[in-house]
């Protein structure tokens, strides 16, 4: 039997079509660094990153590609946003179902005098946008949130948050990790003054690649929090005031670069919109299915939304009566199907859906999977459940 990825929220499998071979070409027939050479090599893959940070800029509606900075992962780009703006005595605002790429930073920052409050969430993930307002104080910086729930899958209303910090003139910082590639995101229409993402799960590129897409005024209220050599105004030992060398010190990963480039390059060539419809159409046959075990068996609980109003491709369950690792493995081992069990990094949205700490068995689709392999899997569920095994 082959092996069935449910695990795609955690890293796309398979890669866009041309990403290993883009990597390949760089490692074989590029192999230079950037601003660091003057031969045509080292320009080739000059061009290759111009044309990444342009890919990126198209993808979110976004003007300045000079403000395109490559980090290694989302949460890297979240760290350096949140450590280089927030200073003592500062205040946030963040979503009740944070992921710790943000949770962290923040409690450490907090450690030194930057508060923060969670907004509510309600049971199924949905933000309770009329507290929002309410919770601005006269010391808040901004408002972070992410786009999409890691957990559950539930969207948070960017639109809403977005007005709301243009008109308290708050930054508006958003954590694309889940939606990237799969959402149409613009910057200029939402309000977005930094945008945070990854290149491996819905841009379906390299592991490794990452960065963040940030305005002047965002980043001229940033101090860096990595300085190193840039290739750029060797003769001195400051910083770099320009963009991008002042937030992007070091050799970059340019195989996954190379990668990225083109896994974006298929995801404009193709329709993000389709890609979308179809794992958003898994999810509702799973939640379809799901239903109908519940109905029978009464020993699992679907968590959050049962619908497929602003959400994306992520389902969480609870085997209510079987330990929920224990279920994992044995839909690992007998059917051979792969997902995530515990609490996903993000404790905060456990606590908002009633699932902490014992946490939850997330499954999440990608363009690739089929409902083919939906039946699978709720065969194995209820072949579980029922302690056929």
């Amino acid at each position: 039997m082959n092996k069935i990825y449910f695990d795609q929220a955690s890293t796309s499998y398979p890669k866009a079509p041309h990403v290993t071979d883009a990597m390949v070409r760089y490692m074989t027939q590029v192999g230079a660094n950037v601003n660091r050479g003057c031969y045509e090599n080292a320009y080739s893959a000059e061009e290759m990153v111009y044309e990444t940070r342009e890919q990126l800029c198209r993808l979110f509606h976004f003007e300045k590609s000079k403000n395109v900075i490559f980090t290694n992962n989302v949460t890297t780009s979240l760290n350096i946003i949140l450590k280089g703006l927030l200073k003592p005595g500062d205040h946030v605002l963040v979503s009740s179902m944070e992921h710790n790429a943000v949770m962290r930073p923040l409690v450490q920052l907090a450690e030194n005098g930057v508060a923060f409050d969670r907004i509510p969430c309600r049971q199924d993930g949905t933000m309770i946008t009329e507290a929002v307002e309410t919770m601005i104080r006269p010391n808040t910086r901004a408002i972070v949130t992410l786009h999409a729930s890691n957990v559950c899958g539930t969207q948070m209303p960017l639109a809403i948050l977005g007005e709301i910090c243009h008109r308290h003139g708050l930054f508006f910082i958003v954590d694309t990790a889940q939606t990237a590639g799969i959402l149409p995101i613009d910057m200029e229409a939402l309000h977005i003054d930094a945008l945070a993402f990854t290149g491996h799960k819905g841009l379906r590129g390299p592991q490794g690649t990452g960065g963040f897409l940030v305005t002047d005024e965002l980043a001229s209220q940033m101090e860096p929090l990595i300085s190193g050599g840039t290739g750029s105004i060797s003769h001195t030992e400051e910083i770099p005031e320009f963009m991008p060398d002042r937030f992007e010190p070091g050799t970059p990963n340019l195989p996954g670069i190379f990668g990225l480039n083109a896994a974006l390059s298929d995801l404009e060539a193709g329709s993000m919109q389709k890609l979308y419809e179809k794992e958003l159409s898994l999810t509702g046959y799973f939640l379809e299915k799901l239903l109908e075990l519940d109905e029978k068996e009464k020993h699992l609980k679907i968590i959050g939304k049962k619908d497929l109003e602003s959400r994306c491709a992520v389902v969480s369950i609870q085997t209510t009566e079987m330990d929920m690792a224990e279920a994992a493995w044995q839909l690992d081992d007998a059917f051979h199907v792969m997902t995530r069990v515990g609490l996903h990094c993000a404790p905060s949205a456990h606590k908002t859906l009633g699932t902490y700490p014992q946490g939850t068995i997330r499954f999440s689709f990608g363009p690739e999977n089929t409902k083919e392999e939906i039946e699978e899997a709720v065969l194995g569920l209820k072949q579980i459940l029922e302690r056929k095994l």
